[in-house]
């Protein structure tokens, strides 16, 4: 058993072409085992193993570095650098991370979680390497076909010419991130239009050599020798199968992209609840159905955001355009300038990459764009490289903007209704999760007038999930409070609060600058005290989103103690 000897990543460059065969057959063994018990990404690493085996092999990653794009696929590289028992406990709560995290191991040499950003950094490093007249160190970028389609790659390429660092890009190229690869590169790729191809990366000043097969160790060792002889920027282009040697996954790569911690239960009476994006998607095509000018937009996410029934029924007005933020907002702004309104439908943690088209192609021109921003908040086990934490805040500043917070389907449906006959830009936010009440009917609620109870000293105040927690709440606590919940928290409404000692806002999101705050400045004359409840000035771990709700310090547990310590 080869796996169970290997103490130190320094220990497999030793060992012989065969034996990294049976290292790699152990640990896709390994891998399938432990993910399919234990939950976390899956297909991604299985199309890696014979990869990571051979780099092990033919760098030393005390001195050399890798980056890997997204990092998804990092988990045999996890294993095999000292972390395999670890990796039973991946994406819990005090466990190891999804992701490379620099913190978490030396052998992680840059934290990474959004895409395009390998080659960049792999970049900056081989320059400093440069500087340091350190010719000999190696620096690998390990880039999916899908995370080429990136801008900041097509930077990175543009910017290599000429360079002569001495960085190798390895382009696996498997046709997939979590949903099929659209572009011209994937194209080309796909009808492996080789020469071109090759030609294509010559053109950005890289030697090229491929494609290898990805899973051949002999091809794989031959390939990283010619390539360590090589001074200069150079590329192999690998081919690999996402979900290798598990045959559901390489049949359904979208579905076994990640899978859930396996549970060994009875099957309940009740159905299961639906999650929010299934719950948008059937939203979205009632209303696609009904407003002919309605588009949509989402960037390489069609499955995991809900909309890919949309682009079933209606494909000649909904559109995958890769991984692409910043086209996928400022291609919507255009659509909006001549009669459409276009819905972008996008995680909150990749809407930050597009912030300036927001501003300056959006919000600027007061353009009808509708931005449904799916996983707002904490989105637990992907941690802090996904976790939404921040779209309220960075929109609240944007004029122009309306911002809403649903806590249910009625509201995601009456906001999304509303926001296609509104004429302006509006970004609705709604979590990561089942949907507590995910019917939904065609009429409209009034979110400009809030009508409460004024029984109690001591108000909270509360928008989307935030609120069903403020639900809760009431029922594990003797004492009474008047809640409030609010839907449509920019423009901020006007409340009377002139009767409390006490309010406490409650938010899915950033603190700073966020719903809370955005409460206390407009309310100046208000003389109680007020206690914010969201995400804090740092950055949440990954973990169970209960568990997290509290450590950031706004779930249920959390809401009942400020209740009790207000009194």
């Amino acid at each position: 058993m080869f796996l169970d000897n290997i103490h130190h990543p320094s220990e497999i460059q030793s060992l012989t072409a065969n034996e990294l065969i049976e290292l790699s057959t152990e640990l896709r063994e390994y891998i399938i085992e432990t993910i399919l018990h234990n939950g976390g990404h899956f297909a991604a690493n299985l199309g890696v193993i014979e990869l990571t085996t051979v780099l092990l092999n033919k760098f030393n990653f005390n001195s050399d570095r890798i980056v890997w794009d997204v990092g998804h696929q990092s988990y045999p590289y996890k294993v095999l650098t000292q972390r395999k028992e670890e990796l039973k406990l991946i994406r819990n709560t005090n466990g190891i991370s999804g992701f490379p995290k620099i913190e978490e191991s030396k052998f992680d040499h840059f934290g990474t979680g959004h895409s395009s950003t390998a080659i960049s950094a792999a970049m900056g490093m081989a320059q400093a390497a440069k500087i340091n007249n350190e010719p000999n160190r190696n620096f690998i970028a390990v880039v999916g076909d899908g995370a080429l389609t990136g801008g900041m790659s097509y930077e990175a390429l543009n910017n290599i010419v000429n360079s002569n660092l001495n960085i190798t890009i390895v382009l696996n190229d498997n046709q997939i991130g979590i949903d099929p690869n659209t572009g011209a590169l994937n194209h080309h790729l796909t009808n492996e239009d080789y020469p071109q191809i090759q030609q294509w990366f010559e053109w950005f000043g890289l030697n090229y050599n491929g494609p290898i097969n990805g899973h051949n160790i002999h091809e794989l060792l031959t390939a990283f020798e010619k390539a360590k002889t090589f001074q200069g920027p150079k590329i192999i282009h690998i081919k690999t199968i996402k979900g290798k040697g598990y045959q559901p996954a390489e049949k359904e790569q979208t579905k076994y992209h990640s899978t859930n911690k396996y549970v060994k239960i009875q099957p309940d009476d009740n159905p299961i609840s639906k999650k929010w994006q299934d719950v948008f998607g059937e939203i979205l095509v009632e209303l696609a159905a009904q407003y002919p000018q309605v588009v949509g937009i989402t960037p390489a996410m069609p499955s995991s955001c809900g909309m890919q029934k949309a682009m079933d029924i209606f494909p000649d007005r909904f559109f995958d355009v890769g991984i692409s933020e910043q086209h996928a907002v400022t291609f919507a702004a255009g659509l909006a300038t001549q009669g459409k309104t276009p819905i972008v439908n996008i995680y909150s943690t990749f809407l930050q990459r597009a912030y300036d088209q927001i501003i300056h192609d959006v919000a600027l021109q007061n353009l009808p764009v509708v931005f449904c921003i799916d996983r707002a908040g904490l989105v637990g086990e992907d941690g802090p490289t996904h976790h939404g934490a921040f779209d309220i805040s960075f929109l609240n500043c944007v004029p122009n903007i309306e911002i809403f917070a649903p806590k249910n389907a009625q509201e995601l449906f009456d906001n999304m209704k509303y926001a296609i006959s509104a004429g302006k830009p509006i970004a609705i936010r709604y979590p990561k999760g089942s949907v507590k009440s995910d019917a939904w009917l065609s009429k409209k609620i009034d979110n400009t007038e809030y009508h409460f109870e004024k029984t109690h000293q001591t108000l909270v105040i509360s928008t989307g999930i935030a609120s069903n927690f403020v639900d809760t709440a009431k029922t594990k606590t003797s004492i009474s409070f008047d809640s409030l919940h609010i839907n449509q928290i920019k423009p901020i409404p006007n409340l009377d609060l002139l009767q409390y000692s006490k309010i406490i806002t409650v938010e899915d999101g950033s603190i700073i600058g966020g719903f809370g705050q955005s409460i206390k400045m407009n309310h100046p004359n208000f003389k109680g005290s007020w206690l914010h409840l969201g995400i804090p000035d740092q950055f949440i771990p990954h973990g169970n989103n209960e568990s997290l709700y509290d450590l950031a310090g706004y779930g249920i547990d959390s809401i009942v103690s400020a209740i009790e310590l207000a009194q």
